[in-house]
């Protein structure tokens, strides 16, 4: 386990300042399109009740032609902090739908710009948006002028290995406005593939003012004290390693505040919140909830034996009944197994499914 210097503990034992918004946790649990609606961010906030959450990705463009507001942009108002992340490469558009995102109770407006997604990128936004920073700056000024919440960015380190541009596109972000900057630490044409790049992060860090949170292979407290100890970054985002595990952003938040390591959950406490997960989207979506449901499923059924049998299964429900017969009979063939032979299985799995976000 890496030791945090004294400095850097101190620091980040302190809360996160962004703008005028105080965040009492270091640890953030990154927007995931598919993933972090309101059902699943209660799951993360239940074990990470101070770190800031954010919604999935919202459209702009497609907000602005919606005579609703789509379950996207639906926020508990009880659930602080909470950022309403956006996309779009309209300075104005942006800034219409950032109005709409405070109006729902956004603590802050992210916009992305870092998504890889070719779907988003050839429209101009997500990382597309790292070849033209005249415009992402435009952006950025355009939000900060019509909000009264703290604007943030998150984007990449580059769009190639040939256009690394993180240090000069952060400058820029930050003098348009941005009053934090989150860095995942690869660059668009990367993907998910091969490993965060957290010198690039660093890099950043000692050139920006404004906070710096880095993203990217934060799979455990572990990772997250090694990430913060070689970047100095001011905290970190969880993407892909809460996928199937949303006791993750809990985890490293209670190692940053007192330097110890939280019990891991057993197989049968992760199913068991898959169980919870599978009911309470079934009852904010209905049958589309039961649907979502099939691919949480699947990534929490790792990491034990039986698990790909289970796997298959849960990925072909059609019902809760059949989605909670499954994993209640995986439990009881797991009562049989001891806590401590449970988490050594638990231990073992791997938490980096494939999925969109920035």
């Amino acid at each position: 386990m890496p030791i945090l210097p004294d400095a850097l503990k101190q620091r980040l034992a302190t809360p996160l300042k962004i703008g005028r918004v105080e965040v009492a946790s270091r640890v953030l649990q990154s927007p995931l399109s598919g993933v972090t609606d309101l059902v699943f961010r209660r799951l993360v906030r239940r074990y990470a009740p101070d770190s800031m959450m954010y919604t999935e990705m919202v459209s702009a463009s497609e907000l602005h032609h919606m005579q609703q507001l789509p379950k996207l942009m639906d926020i508990d108002p009880n659930e602080r902090p909470v950022s309403i992340q956006l996309f779009d490469c309209r300075p104005d558009f942006l800034a219409a739908a950032a109005l709409k995102a405070v109006a729902e109770g956004a603590d802050t407006v992210d916009i992305n710009m870092g998504c890889p997604v070719n779907k988003i990128t050839r429209k101009g936004g997500g990382s597309s948006l790292l070849r033209h920073p005249q415009m992402a700056a435009e952006i950025v000024r355009s939000v900060a002028a019509v909000v009264d919440v703290p604007v943030t960015v998150k984007t990449r380190i580059g769009w190639d290995d040939d256009d690394i541009n993180a240090v000069e596109f952060g400058l820029r972000m930050q003098e348009a406005g941005a009053e934090m900057l989150t860095l995942h630490g690869r660059t668009r044409s990367q993907g998910y593939a091969g490993t965060a790049r957290w010198e690039w992060i660093a890099q950043v860090k000692q050139a920006l003012s404004i906070p710096v949170i880095a993203n990217g292979d934060i799979f455990s407290a572990e990772a997250a004290a090694r990430c913060l100890v070689q970047t100095g970054a001011d905290g970190v985002m969880c993407s892909r390693g809460t996928l199937g595990y949303p006791f993750l952003v809990g985890e490293i938040d209670h190692f940053l505040k007192t330097a110890e390591l939280r019990q891991p959950p057993t197989v049968a406490e992760r199913l068991r919140c898959a169980r919870e997960h599978l009911i309470m989207l079934a009852e904010y979506k209905g049958v589309r909830g039961i649907r979502q449901a099939r691919k949480h499923m699947a990534w929490y059924a790792k990491g034990f034996e039986g698990a790909a049998d289970l796997r298959d299964r849960l990925c072909q429900i059609e019902t809760v009944e059949e989605g909670c017969e499954l994993l209640e009979r995986a439990i009881a063939l797991l009562s049989h197994s001891s806590k401590s032979e449970q988490r050594r299985h638990g231990e073992a799995f791997e938490r980096s499914p494939t999925f969109i976000s920035a």
